[in-house]
């Protein structure tokens, strides 16, 4: 008789054997054809092989070099075949190759186990070696498309877990199930996927699962939801087809709407959001006491026509073309500032406003859109600049190599960056640099050009490129101006997949406070919006609209989404992305800076500038370098609070975060208290007035906060400001205190009494601005 434990173990191999038998039948049956650029390359990307951080790197690793993705598959092929004397591949014992004994741990791997020897990748690799292991051949069809399903599901507690099925379909009609060999990515940490794409839940919330096969990618939405609530969800009334579409996904997701935000509430967002400043305390307390059922479609109406719109919007696309000082000097950043603002001010239709943008040549200073190329002095510098501002396709990435999470291929890059190589610059006037060193400062009126030379030279080939249009096939798009003609007629059309798209998404995220599309420039397909449905319809209102901004921001605001309040419910608390609430954020630098002033009543210094200009309307960065000159306290205050340098075309240059700094500085900067020390600041001309304390604190209050102060604010501001008669009153000498029977010490007795109560005054309204509900739009 033989031991019981070895009978076990030889059972036990046998039941391994029978297993890896079946599983090698199983593995066999599901791909009948291994080919070199399909299956054996999808289990390269699948083990993470030719990722960036593994083989795919410019260097390779280990010694090992495959091309980033599988983007060259016949350079894979000979780097396996040939390299290092081609001792990855053992075409005689197969289970020898290096390519199997790395990735399975049978010898040393710095990159770990990579797939198991009863793995599906492991069998089509040790059959492509055991017949021989055939190189890519031109009689194997391509992939034409990716499909996965579901491609959006909504999982609701107990259930935690969704199968995801991806089909590959190629240019010979054929279809082929690459669940188990497609790479999977989720975008957070709401779920994590397995090797054979089923998603699982790891907490609540929604996801999108990137799905890569070879070179083709999309994506898939996964919602993973809390229990549903036998509570029936109660939509507000819907305004208009923006509250139809989101709140059609809210019922889908099972998330209740917060209630609509209050009148004084609104009065603030509309105000910030539209114009950049706050009303007025007259302007808010008059909104609010109105009757008229309408009042906020009246009020919206009346602030798409001031001025201040302007102003805003100009602001915004200054720091998308980069209108600093560095390069364009400080009379062409005003120039181009006065070009921009006057467009948005004549209502001049977006595509309109681009497409001058992108033909503009001359002076910088006669014709302010030249400043555009001015600022984007290369033809790669033009070519991601001009695709990340107006078709939301970041490019970066095809610059090296192919994009590893959009379609672009490096040819696509150099042969989009040579449409703009034609462009060049001559000084109209010699003027001295103040740094002689810094090569990319440039004083001086400057002519745009256009003088064809030579086409950018791609960095693959290191051949001429051949310049075509993103997406598009080529074609003689001539040179010169015909060129940048060609050029804007193409990019701004309402064909174009991209130009209403990203436009739309950019003007919903300035008033929604996020863009449908995250990050706002970024639109690509393993990117898609949370609501395609919604960003489908708002560009094809923008068209209707003619590419106004003023009709598609109108429409915005006057949706009830728009209109929610920012307080979170039970359903929608950790929501941050379905506009089921106000998102809140920290106020522009420039808006939070302005606010202050409005609510002191003075406004801040900025070097270089008159007094009395908004922090909004400043044209560029800043006039006068501090090296030269002392930082004016407003020039420090937009500095902390994130205005960006305007060195990147990117809505990400500026920062809206909070730092330990700030708050130091909003409770230490002696600028706002000067400013409240002024003889013309609402702060002492309140403090100085007979006005009755209630009436000063009803007034500070509506000033910062745009309302009424509620019971317990009141109250404890009234006993804050009556400790100033009783500070003031133990200040006066006691025979004074007895006597007072001159009109000199009545004076000195008032004056004690009114600077006392100006402190308090001023303590009470810099409490307000260093509140939350003063620095954060909400």
């Amino acid at each position: 008789m033989y031991p019981c434990n070895i009978v076990s173990c030889i059972l036990c191999m046998t039941c391994v054997l029978v297993a890896h038998a079946a599983d090698t039948r199983q593995h066999e049956s599901a791909f009948t054809k291994i080919r070199f650029q399909i299956e054996v390359e999808a289990v390269l990307a699948k083990a993470g092989c030719n990722m960036g951080a593994c083989h795919g790197n410019l260097n390779g690793k280990g010694g090992f070099k495959l091309s980033l993705r599988g983007q060259s598959p016949e350079e894979d092929y000979q780097w396996l075949l040939k390299q290092h004397g081609s001792r990855r591949l053992d075409l005689i014992t197969p289970t020898q190759s290096l390519i199997l004994q790395k990735p399975t741990s049978g010898v040393s791997h710095q990159g770990g186990t990579r797939f198991r020897l009863d793995s599906l990748e492991y069998s089509i690799l040790h059959r492509w070696l055991q017949a021989g292991a055939p190189g890519p051949s031109d009689d194997v069809p391509t992939l034409t498309n990716l499909v996965a399903s579901p491609n959006d599901s909504v999982i609701r507690f107990p259930h935690d877990t969704v199968q995801l099925q991806v089909l590959a379909e190629f240019s010979d009609g054929s279809t082929a199930d690459v669940t188990s060999l497609a790479v999977y990515e989720p975008s957070n940490l709401v779920a994590e996927v397995s090797n054979s794409g089923l998603v699982q839940r790891l907490k609540d919330g929604e996801s999108t699962i990137g799905v890569r096969f070879l070179e083709k990618q999309l994506a898939v939405r996964v919602a993973f939801m809390p229990r549903t609530s036998r509570k029936r969800i109660k939509f507000p009334v819907a305004n208009n087809y923006i509250d139809d579409l989101i709140f059609a996904k809210l019922a889908k997701l099972g998330i209740q709407p917060s209630e609509l935000t209050s009148d004084s509430e609104f009065v603030r967002r509309a105000y910030l959001d539209s114009l950049g400043i706050l009303p007025t305390a007259e302007e808010a307390r008059s909104f609010v006491n109105d009757p008229t059922p309408d009042k906020r479609a009246l009020l919206i109406e009346s602030l798409l026509v001031r001025p201040e719109f302007s102003d805003r919007w100009a602001l915004i696309w200054s720091d998308l073309l980069r209108n600093e000082e560095k390069v364009l000097d400080s009379h062409g950043v005003e120039v181009y500032h006065g070009w921009i603002r006057e467009s948005f001010e004549q209502r001049k239709p977006l595509d309109q406003f681009v497409r001058e943008l992108i033909i503009a040549t001359g002076s910088t200073y006669d014709v302010p859109s030249a400043n555009y190329w001015r600022a984007n002095r290369a033809p790669d510098v033009r070519a991601e600049t001009t695709a990340r501002t107006f078709l939301g396709i970041r490019l970066q990435c095809a610059k090296c190599h192919n994009h590893p999470f959009d379609r672009w291929t490096q040819d696509d890059y150099y042969d989009w960056a040579t449409v703009f190589s034609g462009i060049q610059y001559e000084d109209l006037e010699e003027k001295e640099r103040s740094d002689r060193f810094d090569k990319n400062e440039f004083v001086g009126e400057q002519l745009v050009k256009l003088e064809f030379k030579q086409e950018f030279t791609n960095a693959r080939t290191k051949q001429p490129a051949s310049p075509r249009f993103l997406g598009t096939h080529g074609g003689e798009l001539g040179v010169e101006q015909a060129r940048l003609d060609s050029l804007a007629t193409w990019m701004t059309s309402v064909e174009n997949p991209w130009f209403v798209k990203s436009q739309v998404n950019r003007i919903w995220y300035h008033i929604m406070g996020r863009g449908l599309v995250e990050p706002v420039d970024d639109l690509r397909v393993t990117n898609p919006p949370v609501n395609p449905e919604l960003l489908e319809a708002l560009a094809n209102d923008f068209i209707e609209a003619k590419f106004d901004v003023r009709t598609l921001v109108g429409k915005i605001m006057r949706s009830t989404t728009y209109q929610l309040s920012s307080t979170p419910n039970a359903t929608n608390a950790e929501d941050q992305q379905n506009y089921s609430r106000a998102i809140v954020k920290r106020l522009d630098a420039e808006v939070l800076l302005d606010a202050q002033n409005q609510a002191i009543g003075v406004p801040a210094k900025f070097n270089g500038y008159e007094l009395g200009i908004r922090a909004g309307q400043i044209p560029g960065v800043r006039k006068i370098k501090w090296r030269k000159e002392t930082p004016s306290s407003g020039d420090l205050f937009l500095a902390t609070f994130g205005k960006p340098d305007r060195l990147m075309a990117c809505e990400c240059e500026r920062s809206n975060e909070t730092t330990l700094n700030q708050v130091f500085f909003l409770v230490s900067d002696k600028g706002i208290g000067e400013r409240m020390e002024q003889s013309e600041s609402r702060v002492r001309q309140l403090a100085e007035s007979d006005l009755p304390d209630a009436e000063v604190v009803e007034l500070i209050y509506w000033s910062a906060l745009s309302r009424a102060p509620n019971a317990r604010e009141l109250g404890f501001a009234m006993k804050y400001l009556a400790n100033a008669e009783k500070g003031a009153e133990d200040q006066i000498p006691e025979p004074r205190r007895l006597l007072r029977n001159t009109s000199t010490e009545e004076v000195i007795d008032r004056t004690i009494r009114t600077e006392q109560r100006l402190e308090n005054v001023q303590d009470l309204t810099w409490a307000l601005l260093n509140a939350k509900e003063f620095v954060f739009r909400h």
